[in-house]
């Protein structure tokens, strides 16, 4: 049985209700030309720097760093140590702006700073660093999760959209809201939902039902439940939200605590029956990767008003049948 969560609670009681001296300008045109030649050498040095590989090798790292100095096709690592961000030790990518002494910081972090890491000096005006842009537009990037497993190297313009969707990117905590801050590498999820979680009933086998108490209850709620067949482990969710305001709707979906890749080997079917009434969904489980947001925000999972649900409640409680089934 899975009862509501009350606000900010986790799991099935989740809800959602040192520094250097400052450079003086007179260095600017010595250091950025100095950065500049040194990039130029480097790719005059480097043989086949012009294409950018689909896959390579990177030297793993320790966690929340970068490989700094990885080697990989067709660039060296000193090549690539001249674009690490001194604060982050991510890569600085175009645009690429420099202090008024000409050092670098990704732009990220210069949203954060009031002044330059290295020299300490002004970050304002704006100085773009053509040189190097032109530089980083012929070399391959790695993945920033490279130390994690990633191999793909990337044009500077593919990067963040790969890393958006990277399947070594950490997962975060799958559970409803926005309460539990976990993140980390898949095969570490069921270990923190037990740990963290220990009020998620799991129920064992490929066709369970889903039993939701006190769906009238007002406000955002949401009921959540385990479900292990086949190996692997799902997480079902009931949401009741007002995704359109003054209308409140259900959604209910299944992600599977697992990658994308591993959601495609499975089907899913939510099922609603009483009085005569039958209300089917299926579809593939979304990866926890995906999250339970995605979903709802696309509709992207069983969908009905409070009317409909109140057709099949029994006594203020909703069960919804569900099957996994393999594909």
């Amino acid at each position: 049985m899975s009862r509501p969560s009350s606000a900010g609670g986790g799991g099935l009681g989740a809800g959602k209700a040192g520094g250097g001296k400052p450079g003086g300008s007179g260095g600017t045109a010595s250091a950025a030309a100095a950065a500049a030649a040194a990039a130029a050498a480097a790719v005059a040095a480097t043989a086949g720097v012009g294409s950018v590989p689909g896959s390579g090798s990177a030297a793993s790292s320790s966690a929340g760093s970068l490989p700094h100095a990885a080697a990989l096709p067709g660039q060296s690592p000193e090549l690539t140590a001249l674009f690490e961000c001194p604060v982050c030790f991510d890569y600085v990518l175009p645009p690429i702006l420099q202090c008024q002494a000409g050092h670098l910081v990704c732009n990220p972090c210069r949203q954060k700073l009031s002044c330059c890491p290295t020299c300490r000096g002004p970050l304002s005006p704006s100085i773009r660093n053509l040189a190097m842009e032109k530089v980083a537009s012929t070399l391959p990037f790695p993945c920033k999760y490279s130390g994690s497993g990633c191999l793909l190297v990337l044009h500077h313009s593919q990067k963040a959209d790969h890393e958006e969707l990277c399947e070594f990117r950490p997962y975060t905590c799958p559970c409803p809201g926005a309460t539990c801050k976990w993140a980390g590498p898949l095969e570490a999820v069921m270990p923190h939902l037990m740990h963290t979680h220990k009020s998620i009933t799991t129920l064992q086998g490929e066709d369970i039902v889903f039993l939701a108490t006190d769906i009238s209850l007002p406000g955002a709620v949401d009921w959540v439940m385990m479900q292990s067949c086949f190996s692997h482990h799902f997480m079902l969710v009931l949401e009741k939200q007002e995704k359109f305001e003054g209308h409140q709707q259900f959604f209910a979906v299944v992600l599977l605590i697992g990658a994308r890749k591993q959601a495609q080997n499975f089907a899913y079917r939510l099922e609603l029956n009483g009085n005569r009434r039958r209300l089917t969904w299926e579809a593939t489980p979304r990866s926890i990767h995906d999250g339970v947001a995605a979903a709802i925000l696309n509709s992207d999972c069983l969908v009905f008003d409070t009317s409909v649900a109140h057709l099949f409640a029994d006594n203020g409680n909703l069960g919804i049948n569900v099957t996994i089934s393999m594909c």
